[in-house]
């Protein structure tokens, strides 16, 4: 069965979307759409921008989800997904990708996710760090003893968990890991504490537009970041998405329910190939390709 995943922030890079924008006609004008929808040309960014540019939040966001939704729709009839899942950004692209959302509504909804998630951040100064070779319940019960805000936030693969909170928790944490035998507890250059308590403005102001925007049943069932489970009613979906920018994004967890529910396929549609590496990782026995 096949699996389509979708990447999130962190995969892009000049000139992504390029080929798609020169060679297919349908994508050209949703991208046209797009420049039109957010009030500026993120198209010419994407294509001729800087690094700098795209490490914006609010450019990253929707190119991604850009760069990955019309991927899928470039397939046209070969995109025939028996399950999708996104990593935390990603999971809107395979909403959309889907069927769930609309392709207007799931760029105006990743917009506004984005500037709500800078928000945030310019309010609180926080970070994030990838923590590795070290079991994820001791992560978990460092991360429980701190006495300042710091939380897992990605589950990627085994030994591989990074976590998320205030400048402060993250270096005590830090140390605390390497002291327990971590391999690297290393700080990530993000703008903040993404998947935490410190996330709560922006989920009450993502909230509002999730509520207001319309779901419907996807084509196939969608295995969301909160549960790792599938979900397929539209109901489920917004409440899930809506706690997902506070709640850790369980990705080790979200590919073992899908190989457990039959897919020994996986195609990663978007920028980068990070998914096949951590597909990899969490089981060697299913294959893994891309496009981008």
């Amino acid at each position: 069965m096949k699996a389509y995943v979708f990447p999130g922030q962190g995969a892009q890079f000049v000139g992504m979307g390029k080929d798609l924008y020169e060679n297919n006609e349908e994508a050209r004008a949703l991208f046209e759409k797009a420049n039109e929808i957010l009030g500026f040309r993120i198209t010419d960014l994407m294509f001729n921008g800087t690094e700098d540019d795209l490490k914006q939040t609010k450019v990253t966001q929707p190119a991604i989800f850009l760069h990955s939704v019309l991927l899928a729709k470039s397939l046209g009839d070969e995109f025939k997904p028996d399950m999708v899942a996104g990593h935390s950004l990603g999971e809107f692209s395979a909403l959309v990708a889907a069927g769930a959302l609309s392709f207007e509504e799931g760029l105006k909804l990743v917009a506004k996710r984005a500037q709500a998630m800078q928000k945030a951040c310019e309010a609180q100064p926080s970070t994030m760090a990838a923590v590795l070779a070290l079991p994820d319940e001791k992560v978990e019960e460092i991360c429980k003893n701190i006495d300042e805000i710091v939380a897992p936030a990605n589950y990627n693969c085994p030994g591989q968990l990074v976590i998320s909170g205030s400048m402060e928790g993250i270096d005590k944490a830090c140390e605390k890991l390497l002291e327990a035998g971590a391999k690297r507890a290393l700080k990530l250059k993000v703008g903040g504490a993404f998947h935490s308590p410190l996330m709560q403005p922006a989920q009450e102001e993502l909230a509002e537009a999730i509520e207001a925007a319309e779901f419907k049943t996807p084509v196939c069932p969608v295995y969301q970041n909160v549960d790792a489970k599938p979900h397929s009613d539209p109901a489920e979906i917004k409440e899930n998405l809506i706690k997902q920018l506070t709640a850790p994004v369980k990705w080790t967890q979200d590919v073992e329910a899908m190989i457990a529910n039959g897919a020994d396929e996986f195609i990663e549609l978007g920028p980068g190939n990070v998914l096949q590496g951590l597909v990899k990782k969490i089981n060697r026995n299913v294959t893994t390709s891309g496009m981008q």
